[in-house]
């Protein structure tokens, strides 16, 4: 059982979503086009794997739009997965690094679809190469992975130039001023009442860093290579990207 009753919860998943849309301002229509992607390619009572949930922000409004949904969450970072849980019980969220191969041994056999938002870009090439063929083991034929993420072209001066977009995106939303992610972190480290909560995995988060620099054709051509049958980006805003791939 949660350490945290879920008004606790709340509040503190409520400055989450505020922290987050700091860096992707259109965080909500990006959440909005994944599920219509879910909803349009495996109905509206579909198994979903959530990677990299983190509390279940996507998994979350997956439910409240498709209440059908069987949606299984994947991370491996306490502290989230207890706000997670403690917020959303209508979520099933599984203890797993997505960086160990195992984690595919964890979750309820094939599954309609996958998502992922914002979660990806820290793992290398050779193990988002792994895990994209563990993805298309899961999968049913007929069936999708979405991931929203920023990613980069194949272009300096047109991801230049789409961080600019980003920042003029950020003025107009009015999101300059919310909290950060190492303010959000750091507020969450002293509250004792989720220090039961917080361990190695919270403490390598709160530097936040790394992203593998893989291109949107890279990440086509690494699920065509793990037997996807067709994939690329469906919505964009600058970098912000929503990428697709069909089974």
């Amino acid at each position: 059982m949660s350490v945290l009753d879920r008004e606790r919860a709340r509040y503190w998943l409520d400055r989450w979503d505020a922290q987050q849309e700091r860096y992707v301002a259109d965080r909500e229509e990006r959440f909005a086009v994944i599920i219509d992607v879910v909803r349009e390619t495996v109905g509206v009572q579909p198994s979903v794997l959530d990677l990299g949930c983190g509390p279940g922000s996507l998994g979350a409004r997956l439910r409240e739009t498709l209440p059908g949904a069987r949606v299984v969450g994947l991370d491996a970072d306490p502290l989230l997965m207890g706000l997670g849980r403690a917020r959303y019980p209508e979520l099933e969220f599984v203890d797993a690094d997505l960086a160990d191969p195992s984690w595919s041994s964890r979750v309820p056999g094939t599954v309609d679809a996958a998502v992922s938002t914002t979660a990806l870009h820290w793992l290398g090439p050779s193990a988002l190469e792994g895990l994209y063929a563990r993805l298309a083991s899961l999968i049913r034929p007929g069936g999708v992975f979405v991931n929203g993420d920023h990613l980069h072209s194949e272009s300096p001066r047109l991801d230049a130039l789409a961080g600019k977009i980003r920042a003029s995106r950020e003025i107009r939303a009015g999101v300059t001023g919310n909290e950060g992610w190492r303010e959000w972190w750091g507020a969450v480290r002293a509250d004792p009442e989720l220090s039961p909560l917080f361990g190695q995995c919270s403490e390598r988060a709160m530097p936040h860093g790394g992203d593998n620099g893989l291109s949107v054709a890279e990440h086509v051509d690494l699920l065509r290579d793990a037997g996807f049958a067709e994939a690329g980006p469906l919505w964009q805003s600058g970098d912000d990207t929503v990428l697709v791939a069909l089974r």
